[in-house]
């Protein structure tokens, strides 16, 4: 919160010039996206503003023709183009022939020998995607996961609860 006022304060802006919050939902860090999205749906609730959530990959494309490129785990690549989103080990799927962008696109651009175009500031992206489309009424914002989280339930009943 205190770098969130710090770049408001150099905007020379405070809470009350928001009109909506931009939340980058992911995909990310597992426990990083739940508690960015959580935060900035609470800043707008306490608000009284919209908050709208943009995925990773549409900040990146923004709106261009473009194949997004995100590292993945065990040196896999999740590629996502035209709203469909593979994860691979570096092969781009048939038919996919835009340019590449994001923070995997060099590597896989040199091995591919794909053309790799710049990625626009990943923040000014959200910003602007969310401002095009914030309205009241809108999906509230939920994290955005490729795959489940490592971690899983308990397989012991919680304890009772007695009265």
């Amino acid at each position: 919160m205190p770098l969130l006022e710090e770049v408001l304060a150099e905007a020379g802006a405070g809470w009350h010039d928001l009109a909506a919050l931009g939340i980058g939902t992911g995909p990310g860090n597992f426990t990083g996206t739940r508690i960015a999205v959580a935060a900035g749906r609470g800043l707008a609730l306490g608000l009284g503003i919209p908050a709208e959530g943009v995925t990773v990959p549409e900040a990146y494309a923004e709106d261009r023709d473009v194949i997004v490129c995100l590292p993945g785990p065990r040196d896999m690549v999740h590629l996502s183009h035209a709203g469909e989103i593979v994860t691979t080990e570096g092969t781009i799927p048939p038919g996919w022939s835009a340019p590449l962008t994001g923070p995997a696109a060099e590597a896989l651009g040199a091995t591919t020998g794909r053309v790799v175009v710049a990625a626009p500031d990943l923040a000014t992206a959200i910003a602007r995607i969310a401002a095009r489309r914030a309205a009241p009424g809108r999906p509230r914002p939920a994290p955005y996961y490729l795959r489940p989280a490592d971690a899983a339930p308990p397989a012991d009943a919680p304890p009772a609860i007695l009265p």
